[in-house]
């Protein structure tokens, strides 16, 4: 559930990410600030990113399963800011194994750190985004371990309970049913 979570948590923004460079081409040209035009940069390749991201959403697990083996080989091969932001991104998916997050995060460090990737700004929500879900993951985990410790209370207070008043029956069936001298 925790992995569905994140996924979604995931996809979203990068959803409108792709939503804004759409609605980039009916801008007036002439009132864009420098400023936004620094941080945009090159759009296609997060664009790329994203269209990938949807498309592996929709895999199989056969299929999920091919493409993760061969972005591996592709990284392996070439260590390029694409090739590590979507091995992070086949990683981050439902069903992925709980240490791949880190190994998510790992991928992503240099493309984050990297002021000239057209990649950085994917690079530094992902790992945001995956940051938190580690910090709400551990905090889950806290919850559930005194949960399970508060329910271990509550049963041992239940049979303190259950045995005060089976004492309790067995004292008053000794007395015959008569009140108890004060």
């Amino acid at each position: 559930m925790s992995r569905l979570r994140a996924s979604a948590v995931l996809l979203l923004p990068l959803l409108l990410l792709a939503a804004c460079d759409t609605l980039r081409g009916t801008e007036p040209a002439e009132t864009t600030p420098a400023a936004v035009e620094d941080i945009r940069g090159d759009s296609t390749e997060p664009a790329k990113t994203l269209a990938y991201y949807t498309r592996v959403r929709q895999m199989t697990v056969p299929e999920l399963a091919r493409e993760r083996e061969a972005a591996r080989r592709a990284l392996a091969k070439t260590r390029s800011d694409g090739n590590r932001v979507r091995s992070a991104l086949l990683l981050t998916l439902p069903g992925a194994a709980a240490g791949e997050e880190t190994q998510a995060l790992e991928l992503l460090e240099p493309v984050a750190r990297n002021n000239a990737s057209a990649l950085r700004g994917l690079a530094l929500l992902m790992t945001a985004l995956l940051q938190e879900q580690r910090r709400l993951d551990g905090h889950a985990q806290g919850l559930q371990q005194k949960l399970d410790a508060l329910l271990g209370h509550a049963q041992g207070l239940q049979q303190k309970l259950d045995a005060l008043l089976s004492l309790e029956r067995n004292m008053t069936g000794r007395d015959g049913g008569a009140p108890r001298k004060k």
